[in-house]
C-alpha cells in the first residue's frame, strides 16, 4: 500500500481509540474534569506526564533542530530534561500536597491575595497559548504532508479532535488519552531510530549507533560523527560537534537558553497539574520516576535521530540534478517546507553554508517526519511516525487548553468573578472555555511565530519569568508576601514578553549584537527569572509579613511526616 493509505488507516485507528477512550472516560463532576478525581495510578500518570511533557517540540521539531545546530542543539535536551528533575525534586510534591486544582489556585491561596491569582491567570493563559500555537503548527505540518491536504485543513481537523476528547473527558479522559498517545508516539520514534541505526552503522541500538562507525559506502568504517564533520566542513557550515565557534550561538546564550528552558519546565502550569491526578504525594514522587524514564526514551533517542536524518538528506540531495531528485524531495516540496532555488541555473541542488551559494532552502520541522523516507524505509513506517506526531502534538495541546479552561472557569469565575456558582455551571463554563480556547488555538497554528520548538521556547522563557520564582518562593519562604508575588510576576512576565515580541516581531531583522549581552530571545526568560525573583525578594523585604495562618501552611506543606497523605 502508499504511504498515504498506511497513513490513514494508522491514523483513522489512533483517533478512533483516543475518541473511545474520552466518550469512556466522560466526567461529569469539576473535580473529574480538572484533576481526575485524584485517582490516577502512578504508571499511567507518568506515562500521561511523558505524552504532555513530549509536545510536537519534542517529537517533531528538537531533533530537527539539533540536525542543524549540532552540538549546541543540546540545549534543549539539557534544558527539558534537566528542568523535569527540577520540577520532580522541588516543586510536584509540595504542590500536590497543598491540595489545590491549579498553579494560580496555589498561588491565589498561598499569597492570600485574589490579584496575585488574577495576575497568575493572565499568566498561564498567556504562557498555554504561546506553547498551544507550537502544537498546532505540528498539527498542520504532519498533515499537510502524508494526508495531502493543506496546512490551515490539518489544524482545523486537530481543533476539532482535541475539543472532543478534552471538553468530553476533562483531566480523566485526556490523562488516559494521553497514556495511549505516549504508547503511539514512542513505538513510533523508536522504529524507524533502530532500523535507520542498524542500517547506517549495523548496531540497532540509536544511541549507540550514534557513536559508532559507518557499516558501508564510501565512508566505511569512520565514526559516524567525524564523517559529519568532514561534510559539513566540505560544505562551509560549522563543524557538527563544534561549540561556541562562529555561526554557532555564544556560550552564555547557550546557557541562559538552557537555564530558561529548565526553569521554564518547572513552571509550565499543564505539566505541574499532572501531580494533582494522584492520590498521594508519594504516587506524586513514584509518577515522576516513571515520566523520567519515559522520556528519557525519547530523548537519549533524539541526538541519534537528527544525525542520521542529517546526513541522509545531504547525500541524497546535494550536487544531484533537480529533474532526477529522490521522490521524499518531491513529496516533501508540494507542501512548502522545503524547496530548491537555482540560484546559478545548472539544474544542480548546492547545498551550502554561504548564503550566497546555498540553494536548498529546508524546514527544521520536517526532518524527524521526513526521515523513515530519506532512509527509504517501508510506507508503513513512514506512515506510524506521522501518527506519533500526531499523538506528542495533540496530547500536549489537550493538556494545555484545559489549563486554559480551568484558569478561566475555576480560578476566575469561581474563586473571583462568581464564588456562588454551581458545579454544574462551572463545568459548563469549563466546557465552553475550552471550546473558545481551541479556536484561538487554530488560530495560532495557522499563523504561528516561528518553528515549533522555538515557539515552545518562548513559552518556557515566559513560564520560567513568572511563575517559576513565585512557586519556589511560595513552597520555600515563608517570608515571600503578596505584593513581592505580584511584581515579580509581572515585571518578569512583561520584560520577557516585550523582549521576544520586540525581536522576533517588530525589529525582526537585528542579530545577536543588537541583543542583550548577546542573549536570544528564546534565552532571554533566564534574565526575566533573574528579574522576577529581585523584585519578588526586595518588595518582599519591604512589605508586611503574610498573615500566620499561611506562614504555617507553607511550614506544613513541607514537613516529611505528611508525606504519605
Amino acid at each position: 500500500m502508499s504511504i498515504l493509505a498506511w497513513t490513514y488507516i494508522i491514523v483513522i485507528l489512533s483517533f478512533a481509540l483516543y475518541i473511545g477512550i474520552a466518550i469512556y472516560s466522560r466526567v461529569r463532576t469539576t473535580a473529574g474534569f480538572y484533576i481526575a478525581g485524584r485517582g490516577v495510578p502512578a504508571i499511567v500518570n507518568g506515562m500521561a506526564t511523558g505524552a504532555d511533557w513530549m509536545s510536537a517540540a519534542s517529537f517533531i521539531s528538537m531533533a530537527g533542530l539539533i540536525s542543524f545546530m549540532g552540538y549546541t542543539g543540546a540545549v534543549y535536551l539539557l534544558g527539558w530534561t534537566g528542568g523535569y528533575v527540577l520540577l520532580a525534586l522541588l516543586l510536584a510534591p509540595y504542590l500536590r500536597k497543598f491540595g489545590k486544582f491549579t498553579v494560580p489556585d496555589f498561588i491565589g491561596d498561598r499569597y492570600y491575595s485574589d490579584t496575585a491569582r488574577m495576575v497568575a491567570v493572565f499568566c498561564a493563559i498567556f504562557v498555554s497559548f504561546t506553547y498551544v500555537a507550537g502544537q498546532m503548527r505540528g498539527v498542520g505540518v504532519v498533515f499537510s504532508r502524508f494526508l495531502e491536504i493543506d496546512v490551515n485543513s490539518g489544524v482545523i481537523i486537530g481543533m476539532v479532535l482535541v475539543l472532543v476528547y478534552a471538553t468530553l473527558g476533562g483531566m480523566k479522559g485526556i490523562t488516559y488519552t494521553q497514556a495511549a498517545q505516549y504508547v503511539v508516539l514512542i513505538i513510533a520514534y523508536l522504529i524507524p531510530a533502530i532500523a535507520i541505526s542498524w542500517k547506517i552503522t549495523g548496531n540497532p541500538i540509536p544511541q549507540l549507533g550514534f557513536g559508532s562507525r559507518i557499516a558501508a559506502g564510501e565512508n566505511a568504517g569512520v565514526y559516524l560523527l567525524e564523517a559529519i564533520d568532514a561534510i559539513h566542513r566540505d560544505l562551509g557550515f560549522p563543524e557538527y560537534t563544534a561549540a561556541f565557534v562562529e555561526g554557532k550561538k555564544s556560550m552564555l546564550d547557550v546557557f541562559a537558553i538552557t537555564m530558561a528552558l529548565m526553569v521554564g519546565t518547572a513552571g509550565l502550569p499543564h505539566v505541574i497539574v499532572r501531580f494533582y491526578t494522584v492520590p498521594s504525594v508519594r504516587a506524586a514522587r513514584i509518577s515522576a520516576f516513571w515520566a523520567l524514564l519515559f522520556i528519557g526514551l525519547l530523548y537519549t533517542t533524539a541526538p541519534a535521530v537528527a544525525t542520521f536524518a542529517r546526513v541522509n538528506m545531504i547525500q541524497t540531495l546535494h550536487g544531484e540534478a533537480y529533474d532526477s531528485a529522490p521522490e521524499w524531495f518531491s513529496n516533501w516540496e508540494k507542501t512548502g517546507l522545503i524547496r530548491f532555488e537555482d540560484k546559478n541555473q545548472d539544474g544542480i541542488i548546492t547545498y551550502s553554508g554561504d548564503k550566497d551559494t546555498n540553494e536548498l532552502i529546508v524546514d527544521r520541522d520536517i526532518m524527524v517526519l521526513a526521515n523513515p523516507e530519506i532512509a527509504k524505509l517501508p510506507a508503513w513506517v513512514v506512515a506510524l511516525v506521522a501518527a506519533g506526531g500526531l499523538a506528542a502534538a495533540l496530547s500536549t495541546a489537550a493538556g494545555l487548553l484545559l489549563v486554559i479552561s480551568s484558569a478561566i472557569s475555576h480560578d476566575l469565575f469561581k474563586r473571583v468573578l462568581k464564588p456562588d456558582m454551581g458545579e454544574k455551571q462551572e463545568l459548563l463554563l469549563a466546557r465552553l472555555a475550552a471550546a473558545v480556547a481551541v479556536m484561538v488555538a487554530g488560530y495560532f497554528g495557522i499563523h504561528p511565530p516561528g518553528f515549533v520548538a522555538q515557539v515552545v521556547a518562548f513559552a518556557f522563557g515566559l513560564a520560567a519569568s513568572s511563575f517559576f520564582p513565585v512557586i519556589i518562593l511560595g513552597v520555600f519562604s515563608k517570608r515571600t508576601t503578596k505584593e513581592g508575588a505580584i511584581a515579580g510576576m509581572l515585571s518578569g512576565i512583561l520584560f520577557t514578553a516585550a523582549y521576544i515580541i520586540y525581536f522576533k516581531f517588530i525589529n525582526r531583522a537585528a542579530g545577536p549584537e543588537c541583543w542583550f549581552l548577546g542573549i536570544s530571545p528564546e534565552g532571554i526568560g533566564t534574565v526575566g527569572m533573574l528579574i522576577n525573583f529581585f523584585v519578588t525578594c526586595v518588595v518582599s523585604r519591604f512589605t508586611k509579613a503574610p498573615p500566620a495562618e499561611v506562614q504555617q501552611i507553607v511550614e506544613n506543606i513541607r514537613l516529611p511526616h505528611a508525606a504519605r497523605d
